[in-house]
């Protein structure tokens, strides 16, 4: 592969990976709306949702409506959320236009998924979540490793590798 083509490959991977970060990170600002609608949405009999799924968001929006009547300064916690995500949709600018020098922040990127997992384990049970949101949660370090990994890939290949060095010459003696 040409080093054109992995670099067009690259920026493919990071722009897909940048708007994902960008959507979710919107997401966190209008939740109460969100959760609102997917609650209406999973109660139509149209619908094949899972009992357990249905009460959990129920549930949910509930604490949602309650927090923003009766303490709505806890929404700037989700305020913040939404702002790191598109923060660190920010970082991959770096990437995207010199891919080679910032390799670092792909490892960084991943080093982020792989501790998505510990979190989701510790805080999920802690926060009172049910335990099969455990894995939802930890799907989205899983799924956000996976084109961090292509793209160092392509990265490490355009990498110019040094020249190896020669053996010592003998010496006469």
């Amino acid at each position: 592969m040409t080093p054109h083509a992995r670099l067009r490959r690259i920026r493919i991977w990071l722009v897909c990976f940048i708007i994902c970060l960008v959507l979710s990170g919107a997401t966190a600002f209008p939740l109460l709306t969100e959760v609102r609608w997917l609650d209406g949405l999973l109660r139509e009999p149209w619908v094949p949702a899972p009992q357990a799924l249905v009460d959990f968001l129920g549930h949910v929006r509930a604490g949602l409506e309650a927090t923003g009547r009766d303490y709505p300064f806890l929404a700037y916690g989700t305020d913040w959320l939404a702002f790191a995500h598109l923060v660190i949709a920010a970082a991959y600018w770096g990437p995207l236009r010199d891919p080679v020098r910032n390799l670092w922040v792909i490892h960084w990127g991943m080093f982020c998924c792989v501790a998505v997992i510990p979190l989701a384990l510790i805080a999920a049970p802690t926060r009172g979540l049910p335990w099969w949101w455990i894995p939802i949660d930890c799907s989205f370090g899983v799924f956000g490793i996976v084109p961090l990994l292509v793209v160092r890939r392509h990265i490490l290949a355009l990498t110019p590798q040094p020249a190896p060095t020669p053996p010592p010459a003998p010496t006469a003696a």
